[in-house]
């Protein structure tokens, strides 16, 4: 096993390698270098999948630690550094050879394609992270390379102010994630990560400190409302840069809190803190997404929502059900994006509006999605008792379907059942993939965290949120014109003017 975690080692490099390649060969159409990265990306995806299927066979496994005094360079191979390579390794094939074809002929394409490869390389790095140094110097490579792929168009104003601010706030995230990193080595005199969720539990001194710390750079890294300003200007770069960004780079921050979730557990306030933050991030981005006219400013806004419904679930203690999120989120985003230019064909070739349910059909809708998440949650054995928190998401997935339930049972005679079935299979395989999720990750991500009176509260308080929500965006067509809901769709279109007050604290861009 030791040597599949070595070769896994080879990953990064091999990226960063094609990458600078890529670099020297600028200009229209540099063929060798785009062979170059699409062999890389495949080469980098076999990789990880071999090391993913060592995993499993064998168990977690380090190569040697490339330094001194526990601090160093070392790749870990354990059942969420072995997830989260798979991920990156196959978004960054396909965003590769997408980028292949969108920018041919651009003057560019060969420092584009160099600066993506470099940026996978340094996320790649990331993932694999098995002490605190390897883990801080991959988290600030990523900051340089996103920066040089945002003014990839470094003429157009946009570009030039989200890459400021993203440098910015960035700037602030990794003095953060420094600080974190200094705390750990001084509590537990080591910066071997594994080494440091085992002795969590028993640890004092600066642990709060460091806690606090990393829900601060990971709130910045994952662009939680009201810091997500850069993320939803970043238009003015290719697709596949937004593609990368918001499948992949925002994700850092989540696997910076699951990676130390025995750290955090440690500090409960440090939870609460994340989960309301993340909670606000949640239902500002969730509002904001449905007043966008954009296409791509909706996606935008739609990951500040699932970024913060991410940052939620680590701060009610569900972590796998978390990493799950990363990797459902990021697939979905990417192909959002990637395939973002055929919303407008896909909406000529839809029939028209569905009907408007009734009052009593959406309370109909509601029960079912209610009942059925229940009762699946109760075969696969995850109950309020036993796991709170994944039926508490579950019961927010609810919200979720029965707007879809409501639509379907509107559509006239003989829908109800397909309605029943749909919903009772999308709540059967939200426990499955919760199941699953567990039986990989257990026990190197752990368990939920016990709840808490103020833990109960914030579960409370989300559904409660979130139901609101899914009520304005099921009334929105039948109430659109109340003035109440024209003065709060335009302030959310405007991001609740947080951005804008943030830009006023901000330097501003050269």
């Amino acid at each position: 096993m030791p040597e599949i975690a070595l070769m896994t080692a080879l990953l990064p490099a091999l990226l960063a390698a094609a990458g600078a390649y890529a670099l020297t060969r600028d200009g229209v159409g540099p063929c060798r270098a785009l062979d170059a990265a699409r062999w890389a990306t495949l080469g980098a995806l076999g990789l990880a999948i071999l090391g993913a299927a060592g995993t499993v066979a064998a168990g977690p496994a380090a190569t040697p630690l490339l330094g001194a005094a526990g601090l160093g360079l070392q790749v870990r191979l354990d059942p969420l550094s072995a997830t989260m390579i798979v991920l990156v390794a196959f978004l960054g094939a396909v965003v590769v050879q997408f980028s292949r074809n969108y920018l041919d002929g651009d003057a560019r394409q060969g420092a584009f394609t160099g600066w993506l490869c470099l940026t996978l390389a340094a996320v790649s790095l990331l993932v694999l992270s098995g002490n605190i140094v390897q883990l801080a110097l991959a988290w600030l490579l990523i900051g340089v390379f996103v920066n040089r792929l945002l003014l990839f168009y470094g003429d157009r104003p946009r570009a030039r102010s989200a890459a400021a601010r993203r440098r910015h706030l960035g700037g602030i995230g990794a003095a953060a994630l420094l600080g974190a990193m200094a705390a750990l080595y001084a509590a537990f005199g080591t910066g071997d990560i594994a080494a440091i969720s085992a002795a969590a539990g028993t640890a004092t001194g600066p642990v709060a400190l460091a806690a606090g710390l990393i829900v601060l750079a990971a709130l910045l890294k994952s662009a939680a409302f009201p810091a997500h300003g850069w993320l939803v200007e970043v238009m003015e770069t290719p697709t596949p840069v937004s593609a990368l960004l918001h499948a992949g780079i925002v994700n850092a921050g989540g696997f910076l809190v699951i990676r130390f979730a025995d750290v955090l557990l440690s500090v409960p306030h440090a939870l609460h803190a994340l989960a309301l933050l993340g909670g606000i991030a949640a239902a500002a981005g969730s509002l904001a997404m449905i007043a966008q006219s954009s296409v791509k400013v909706s996606l935008a806004w739609s990951t500040v929502a699932q970024m913060g419904f991410m940052l939620l679930q680590c701060g009610l203690g569900a972590f796998t059900a978390a990493t799950l999120h990363i990797v459902a989120h990021s697939l979905w985003k990417a192909h959002a994006f990637l395939s973002s230019g055929s919303v407008v064909d896909l909406a000529r070739a839809r029939p028209g509006p569905m009907p408007a349910p009734t009052l009593g059909q959406g309370l109909a809708a509601l029960a079912l999605s209610l009942g059925a998440i229940l009762g699946m949650g109760w075969v696969f054995g995850m109950t309020l008792e036993t796991k709170p928190a994944i039926v508490v998401f579950g019961a927010v997935l609810a919200l979720g379907l029965a707007h879809f339930a409501a639509q379907r049972l509107a559509a006239g005679p003989g829908t109800a059942l397909p309605a029943v079935a749909g919903v009772a299979g999308v709540a059967a395989l939200y426990f499955a993939l919760q199941r699953g999720a567990e039986a990989i990750l257990t026990p190197t991500v752990p368990e939920s965290a016990a709840v808490d009176p103020i833990t109960a509260v914030l579960m409370a308080g989300g559904v409660l949120v979130f139901a609101a929500i899914a009520l304005v965006q099921a009334m929105l067509p039948a109430w659109g014109g109340h003035p109440a809901l024209r003065r709060l769709r335009l302030l959310a279109r405007d991001g609740f003017h947080a951005d804008a007050r943030l830009a006023r604290i901000l330097p501003r861009p050269a």
